[in-house]
This record gives structure tokens, C-alpha cells and sequence, in this order.
């Protein structure tokens, strides 16, 4: 079997818990390069557990995560290493998290953050990482003359572009999201959303994309997968399951929101 008959990421019979709580509960799912996956929900649903566990923030009670390397094939990611993981987490993988600080050096200049990456895969010239880390802010529209000031001085959502240099820098596969534009002023979410559309098309990013919104589901995703109480109960096309629901569950979430 070809590369491109082979998901980047497969997710099979995921389960979690907390206490007596089930928050994942035998979710299962493929993705493919080049993929953006949306995992939709109300608050508790499950879906960054589910988003966790796939990426290996988070180990699952049961079930398994395979991923598709550059290299040497399909690995079982809970079979690898620590060192490995995190090896993959820096290379082939990135996170966004939902609050910009929980992913940034907040002590360290714009372009420290986004060469810090880059050194831990060894570059070790100052003016190579720091040429590819100017470039890189230009690419998620910040301006290059900000690139030794500290994130502290940057709006929410000039820390979230910078976040997302940061994981691109080292150009992943798979880029795992956590609600990316929540808590923004609609016209900074809309300005962010152009440009991860843009950056995961040009890139050929595999994505997966925790949201509430299902107009960011909308904007961004090929497939989205509705999940309540922590069990994934309708899975298709974006459009499709947008626009024809089957689960109740999903009608009343499609119907309790204008989407366009």
C-alpha cells in the first residue's frame, strides 16, 4: 500500500476517564495529509480529551494512535519512547494551544521562541535561525522589526500568529488545535482564520481543530466529527453534516446557530 493510500493518523478505539467520569468513550477516527479534521461539541463533550490523547498530551485508558512517519513508516505512538515523543512533538507535530501563553516562552523575544524549535533539531548558526525566524513572522503577518520584542508586549492575537510561527517553523505533517481563536475580537478571529486556511493549504497540513464554532468548522474543515458526552455521534464531510444532520444531537447544535 502506497503513502497515499495510508491515513497520516489513525485513531482507534479511544477510551478516558476520569474517576468514574467517561471523557473519551471508543472514538475512532482516521486523517489524511493534507486533511483539516474538526472536532465540534458543546463545553465537556470530550473533544480536547480526545484532542490530547491523539496528540500524546494525554495517555488513554484504552486504544491506540498510529502515525505515519517521514522515515519509518507507521509507528504506534504509545509504543515509542518518551524521547521519541518528544522528538515527533517537535519535528512531524505541532500544538496550538487555545491560550497563545500555554505554547510561548513568555520570557524570551519573538524570534527566540520561534528559534528555539529549530535548535532543538540542532541548527546551531545564530544568523540562519534567526533569517528563518524573520521569515517566518512575515509569513503569519507580523512585522519583522518585532522580532526581539518579548510576546508579553503583543495582543492576543499577535501571540497567537506568533504561536503558530513557532510550530511551523520546523514544517510538521500534523498540527493538532485547541480552540485557536476563541476569546479573539471578531475581526482578529476572522483575520487569523484567513490565514490559517491559507497556511494549512499551502502547506499540505494535516489538522485537527478543536472548536465550539461551527462556523469556524465551516471556514477551515474537510471533515468535522460531533462528539457529546464523549462519544463521537456523527462523523462526515463539513458541509454534509452541516447541512443535513442526522444525530439529534447535531440538529440541535445546527439549529441553535446562523451559520453562513
Amino acid at each position: 500500500m502506497s503513502d497515499i493510500d495510508q491515513p497520516i493518523l489513525s485513531v482507534k478505539n479511544l477510551t478516558k476517564r476520569f474517576g468514574d467520569r467517561i471523557a473519551v468513550n471508543d472514538a475512532s477516527f482516521d486523517l489524511w495529509q493534507g486533511e483539516v479534521l474538526a472536532i465540534v461539541g458543546e463545553s465537556g463533550s470530550g473533544k480536547t480529551t480526545l484532542l490530547n490523547c491523539a496528540s500524546a498530551r494525554m495517555t488513554p485508558d484504552v486504544g491506540q494512535v498510529s502515525f505515519r512517519t517521514r522515515h519509518e513508516g507507521v509507528v504506534d505512538v504509545y509504543k515509542l519512547s518518551e524521547a521519541a515523543r518528544r522528538l515527533l512533538s517537535r519535528t512531524d507535530w505541532g500544538y496550538v494551544h487555545q491560550n497563545p501563553a500555554d505554547g510561548l516562552r513568555m520570557d524570551v523575544s519573538a524570534g527566540a521562541n520561534v528559534g528555539e524549535r529549530l535548535m532543538a533539531l540542532g541548527e546551531r548558526h545564530y544568523g540562519r535561525i534567526r533569517n528563518e525566524a524573520a521569515q517566518w513572522l512575515s509569513r503569519v503577518e507580523m512585522q519583522q522589526d518585532r522580532i526581539d520584542e518579548s510576546p508579553q508586549t503583543f495582543s492576543g492575537g499577535m501571540r497567537q500568529r506568533l504561536q503558530i510561527a513557532r510550530n511551523l517553523v520546523t514544517r510538521p505533517r500534523l498540527v493538532f488545535m485547541d480552540e485557536p481563536t476563541s476569546g479573539l475580537d471578531v475581526s482578529v478571529q476572522a483575520k487569523l482564520l484567513d490565514l490559517l486556511r491559507t497556511l494549512t493549504h499551502q502547506l499540505d497540513l494535516a489538522s485537527i481543530i478543536v472548536t465550539h464554532d461551527l462556523a469556524v468548522a465551516r471556514l477551515l474543515a474537510h471533515r468535522m466529527l460531533v462528539m457529546k458526552d464523549g462519544c463521537i455521534v456523527e462523523q462526515g464531510l463539513t458541509d454534509q453534516v452541516l447541512d443535513d444532520p442526522q444525530h439529534p444531537y447535531t440538529q440541535l447544535l445546527v439549529s441553535s446557530v446562523l451559520l453562513p
